[in-house]
């Protein structure tokens, strides 16, 4: 049973909304930062993890891939998708004029998600990154200033802020994939039915030469098997060194991926199974 499930924090962040969304009333942790939030599932200090994996706009959140690949190899168990709708959030207090808005709080990738909005809408606005946009929504309403925050309806709840923009996003289809991770995945149940399952791999290959990668596809290819997405990150071993994170709409079973390990071996490659697991696509 799960006693007690972290997430991306604080109060009012996406991360947050999401695990609201699947899970019921078990106890729910934030940490600051995506690294903190994975070492306490590492060190046993919570059950499970929620963490963003993905945005539509932005695209993958490299942090979480990194760390996972690189620091602390964790099982992801589950993959929860949410739709995301950013707003612009001021102090209730402030009663000027979007001109007059001197500074821009949020997350990097909710930042991105607006740029259009702020670049023509709040020009004269300086860009300040937070950890979260529960964070951004937490300072701007701790005083009131002329500081605006980009963040969602139940941030503006939270901390007590006046929502004067819905949706700046720059496009509607909005969506983000938060990973789910635990030791042990029978802990983790979430309140509503999944629609799909997935395998996450991570491959590297031997050595850079031509058709590499052609070889590694065609493993999948001549059976069939669908990829949603493929990947590079840097292997943090030189220059051109890169690993492949590569997302099968299937789960793993006894057949078809021992045999696309055994042949993806037999041409010198390392094969690793982040995690296979359901796919919940929930409304918040």
């Amino acid at each position: 049973m799960v006693k007690k499930i972290g997430y991306l924090g604080p109060k009012g962040t996406f991360t947050k909304l999401a695990v609201d969304a699947a899970f019921n009333g078990e106890e729910k942790q934030g940490f600051q930062t995506i690294p903190e939030c994975i070492d306490a599932v590492h060190s046993e200090e919570i059950d499970v993890g929620v963490v963003p994996l993905e945005n539509a706009i932005e695209g993958t959140v490299q942090l979480t891939i990194d760390y996972l690949v690189h620091q602390v190899r964790l099982p992801i168990v589950s993959e929860i998708v949410v739709p995301i709708e950013q707003h612009l959030l001021l102090h209730p207090d402030f009663n000027g004029q979007l001109s007059d808005i001197t500074e821009v709080h949020s997350h990097s990738h909710a930042i991105a998600q607006c740029h259009q909005y702020i670049h023509n809408h709040l020009p004269q606005a300086s860009i300040v990154y937070t950890s979260s946009t529960g964070r951004a929504a937490e300072i701007v309403g701790s005083e009131m200033t002329s500081n605006a925050a980009i963040g969602n309806r139940l941030a503006a709840q939270e901390y007590g802020l006046t929502i004067v923009k819905e949706n700046i996003h720059d496009f509607p289809n909005n969506h983000t994939r938060f990973a789910v991770l635990a030791k042990d995945p029978s802990t983790v149940k979430i309140k509503q039915s999944h629609q799909s399952e997935k395998t996450t791999l991570l491959i590297t290959l031997p050595k850079d030469y031509a058709g590499a990668l052609h070889q590694v596809l065609s493993a999948f290819a001549w059976r069939k098997m669908n990829l949603s997405k493929i990947e590079s990150r840097p292997m943090k071993t030189g220059l051109g060194n890169y690993f492949f994170i590569i997302d099968v709409n299937q789960p793993f079973d006894d057949v078809l991926f021992p045999s696309v390990k055994a042949e993806l071996e037999a041409l010198g490659c390392n094969v690793t199974v982040l995690g296979t697991y359901p796919v919940y696509h929930l409304n918040i």
